[in-house]
């Protein structure tokens, strides 16, 4: 016998869920099954694939056994079973489950919390709520010994040696005073028909099953086997024989998740490839949406045969947040991850799925407005994304993203964009560089609310680098506020050229700032503002480089804004009237560092801006 204790992490985890994390403790029979179907997954594959396991005998089935005297219930299964070393590592110590970091997402919600659970594979530990002892018994296939995990859930766990006639696994559970309710034969018919019902090996139940005997006039218990699930591949049902409800239960079965979908998408593809996809759309975006080592969502299957659920070739990463299923009638049952990243039928499938994913968002836009709103609250960032990968679908991106705009509340998109342009717009317009409210406030966008023009708010810290691809919508050219080529756009032919009045201003300004600017120009996009800087259309912008700095590019030269300044601005005019003298210095680099201030870009030196800033103030007072 040896006893060992919990890792940190798993007492502090088993802590939260024992006294606070579920509202809806009946989960924990989900959680054990979804591993039990899990285990069994495992070794089918296995018999079919690999030598040394097809001799093994297979007969998949998961058991449910109900003491209600004693109040027990033993899960067990025929599954891929764990050795000494795998009940130590999956039940004792944090491994590959990610339990340090359920426990940073915890937020305190009972609620919220609970939704986590199975996303971070520590589904096991869900016992604890309901048994205050918890024993499992496990033998590996293909291996002879059995081993007996035994715990409290409090301080540690011990393992002994034990006897176990097949490979699998068997977990009883000794009901504490919270799990006494789920002694109940009906009560766990109930609990595996709204959670299991579609895993697609049978559930067995057995427990005493009460009849009423006529001759002696009284209740006689029996012993009774039943199966208590459908045991069927829901995905490979007709749609037409699937309720909501089932495509529900499934979808919270294989992520874990508490809250339904926003929506699905069923399809089975027939002729030279066969296959069904079922992907859902969480509700709420996965919380490791934004890490490098992201959970894949959609499991592989071929025939029926679960492969793997960790396969990133399956769909790209932008559409990292979909879950669901793949399964293929024409991949090979041993085909591995290294093959996946070649195999023609699965680059054909992924071709398909894609489309097929980014064809029905477009109709949940067009049909379900409200619910496509919440997507995009969800969404729109990795659908960003996609746009600087993905070129073949590009087209169907720019209608699915959606924007924030100077014309109107929330967001809109390119089609509406484009049906509101007035007769003067020639181009869609958007700005980049920083927060919404600093980008709302920005000189450039002066001109733009002057002439009623409609401007793009891009605010994700990506979007320079995405939209600096992308030239056109349709037929109508894409246009940065923050380019020197943009202005163009905005000449008015009746007003008079006013850069040649400024040229002594312009290029006294050019020549005091020196090689911090590529140019000084007269503005045509400024109304109330006297300064604001540009990038040339082929250069970043300063933002941009800062960007690409904080990556770590350490060799990026320091390229030169253009400052443009507002020749009708009270200021520039008293500029041009003053002589040559330090006022008009003072005021160059003032009006140069204001510029950047407003374009969220730190100042080189801020102690000269302070300085000069105190002499012009002490001018004016």
């Amino acid at each position: 016998m040896s006893k060992r204790e919990f890792q940190t992490e798993v007492s502090q985890l088993l802590q939260l869920i024992i006294h606070s994390l579920y509202s809806h403790p009946e989960i924990f029979l989900r959680e054990l099954i979804s591993n039990s179907s899990d285990a069994l997954d495992k070794l089918r594959h296995l018999t079919l694939v690999d030598e040394s396991f097809k001799s093994l005998p297979f007969d998949p089935r998961i058991e449910l056994d109900l003491n209600e005297e004693s109040k027990t219930l033993t899960i067990s299964d025929t599954g891929i079973g764990m050795s000494e070393e795998d009940l130590v590592s999956h039940l004792g110590t944090i491994a590959r489950s990610g339990t340090k970091n359920f426990l940073s997402q915890l937020s305190g919600d009972a609620r919220k919390d609970s939704n986590l659970i199975g996303q971070f594979g520590v589904g096991f530990y869900s016992a604890f709520m309901v048994a205050d002892k918890v024993e499992v018994v496990s033998r590996k296939a293909g291996e002879d010994k059995a081993y007996r995990w035994t715990s409290d859930g409090k301080t540690g766990f011990v393992i002994e040696p034990a006897e176990r006639a097949v490979a699998g696994t068997t977990i009883l559970l000794h009901f504490n005073e919270e799990g006494a309710q789920y002694a109940n034969s009906w009560r766990l018919k109930e609990i595996v028909k709204k959670y299991s019902n579609h895993i697609a090996f049978p559930i067995f139940l057995t427990y005493d099953k009460s009849d009423w005997n006529e001759t002696e006039k009284k209740s006689i218990k029996t012993r009774t086997t039943e199966q208590v699930n459908a045991a069927s591949a829901l995905w490979r049902r007709s749609k037409s024989e699937l309720t909501d409800d089932d495509y529900k239960e499934l979808y919270k079965s294989i992520t874990g998740d508490w809250e339904d979908p926003l929506f699905w998408f069923h399809t089975k593809a027939e002729g030279s490839l066969e296959y069904t996809t079922l992907f859902y759309i969480p509700s709420k975006a996965p919380l490791d949406l934004y890490q490098a080592e992201y959970k894949v969502g959609v499991k592989l299957y071929v025939k029926r045969v679960f492969i793997m659920d960790d396969a990133k070739e399956l769909l790209p990463q932008y559409l990292r947040f979909v879950r669901g299923i793949i399964d293929s009638e024409d991949l090979p049952l041993n085909v591995s991850r290294e093959i996946l990243q070649q195999n023609k039928v699965l680059t054909s499938i992924r071709t398909a799925s894609v489309k097929k994913i980014l064809s029905e968002l477009k109709n949940v836009a067009t049909s379900q407005p409200e619910q496509y709103l919440k997507f995009i609250s969800e969404y729109n960032r990795p659908l960003k994304e996609g746009l600087y990968g993905d070129f073949a679908n590009r087209e169907t991106l720019l209608d699915l993203v959606r924007f924030k705009s100077t014309k109107v509340d929330g967001v809109t998109s390119l089609a509406d964009v484009k049906s509101r342009m007035n007769g003067e717009q020639k181009s869609i317009y958007y700005i980049t560089g920083g927060s919404e409210s600093l980008l709302r406030t920005s000189p450039l966008l002066e001109i733009y609310k002057k002439k009623d023009l409609e401007v793009l708010i891009l605010d994700d810290d990506f979007d320079e680098i995405v939209f600096s691809g992308i030239e056109k919508y349709d037929d109508i050219d894409l246009k940065s506020v923050n380019k020197t080529s943009t202005s163009e756009d905005l000449k008015d032919e009746a007003e008079p050229d006013k850069a040649e009045s400024l040229k002594p201003l312009l290029d006294k300004l050019k020549a005091t700032l020196g090689d911090r600017v590529k140019d000084v120009r007269a503005s045509v996009r400024l109304a109330d503002s006297p300064s604001v800087i540009v990038s040339d259309e082929e250069e970043p912008s300063i933002k941009m480089q800062q960007m690409m700095r904080a990556m770590g590019q350490k060799d990026i030269p320091a390229l030169k804004p253009t400052l443009e300044i507002n020749p009708d601005h009270e200021i520039v005019k008293k500029l041009l009237a003053r002589s040559d003298d330090a006022v008009t210095d003072d005021a160059a680099w003032l009006l140069f560092d204001q510029a950047l201030l407003m374009e969220g870009v730190p100042l080189q030196d801020p102690a000269s801006f302070v300085h000069r800033l105190n002499r012009i103030l002490n001018l004016s007072i």
